[in-house]
């Protein structure tokens, strides 16, 4: 106890005229509540990254990359490819689903308020791998004007519990990133790039630029995902959230083959894709909206 307080999970009180001391919860511990009432919770997160099907590929990064450099360190550890895995087991899945509705949550929350102007001139978005549709669903509250279609492979869609209250304003449809994208003023693609290697994610980006009309008419590919900030200066303190964009950047080169990305590696896969310009805003903790235009 005296280390999650010196941590921080936990603070201490006097409860009585003896002096004894009793424990409360911190900003930080009250995130892993796993209470029904608690609209954003850590939870599901910290379950799963500390669950063996995560911890074993990074425990064994260095044998997987002597043995077998065309698998991730994860299908050389599994036998399976990571998306398969969480296909396969039920249980990891809906943890997994849990996760990403959290994160949808409470970075949406921020995002449709620090991004107004973003979003407010839209008539129509794409949410590219949606999944529950949570961040669609905070996107259509903020902006009841604004169409949103939620897409994502069959299976996914077919256990989403969102998928059946579709609206005029929330659809879910079944499809394929890779082949096709329905056409619409914009595409939102949520924590989704940093799971693709460069090839992977140019080809999405130009099905991307296929379905959104041109700049003029408004049309843009809505990026919300990290910027690693690059600090040459080996003397500079690093602050937090470059070390969590880098054991993120850690994390998806071990599951997926992904990366997390400096602003000139977006930059690099954003002109190789067909597109013109971006911007870049930071909203929260170590993620960044990127405005993609035409």
């Amino acid at each position: 106890m005296r280390f999650l307080v010196h941590s921080g999970f936990f603070t201490t009180q006097r409860i009585d005229e003896t002096g004894e001391e009793g424990y409360l919860l911190t900003p930080s511990s009250k995130l892993l509540l796993k209470d029904d009432n608690t609209r954003f919770t850590l939870s599901p997160f910290v379950l799963t990254v500390v669950d063996p099907f995560v911890l074993t590929p990074l425990l064994s990064m260095s044998s997987s990359f002597k043995e077998s450099r065309s698998l991730t360190p994860f299908e050389a550890s599994h036998g399976v490819a990571f998306w398969d895995f969480l296909e396969r087991d039920s249980e990891l899945n809906k943890n997994f689903c849990s996760m990403m509705l959290n994160d949808s949550r409470l970075l949406m929350s921020v995002a449709v308020d620090k991004g107004k102007e973003v979003f407010q001139n839209l008539k129509s978005l794409i949410d590219l791998g949606g999944g529950t549709g949570a961040a669609s669903q905070a996107i259509v509250e903020a902006f009841p004007h604004l169409k949103c279609t939620v897409l994502d492979l069959p299976h996914v869609v077919a256990n989403s519990p969102n998928a059946g209250t579709s609206s005029d304003n929330l659809v879910f449809v079944a499809g394929d990133m890779f082949a096709s994208i329905p056409p619409a003023d914009a595409v939102l693609i949520k924590f989704t790039l940093h799971n693709w290697a460069d090839t992977e994610c140019v080809k999405i980006l130009r099905n991307c630029r296929e379905a959104i009309p041109s700049r003029e008419q408004g049309g843009k590919v809505i990026v919300i995902d990290a910027v690693v900030e690059e600090h040459k200066n080996k003397q500079e303190k690093e602050p937090i959230t470059t070390e969590t964009q880098l054991m993120f950047d850690l994390l998806m080169m071990t599951l997926v083959g992904g990366k997390e990305r400096t602003e000139k590696e977006w930059e690099k896969i954003f002109l190789e894709s067909g597109f013109a310009d971006y911007k870049i805003t930071h909203i929260s903790g170590f993620r960044s909206l990127i405005e993609v235009y035409p």
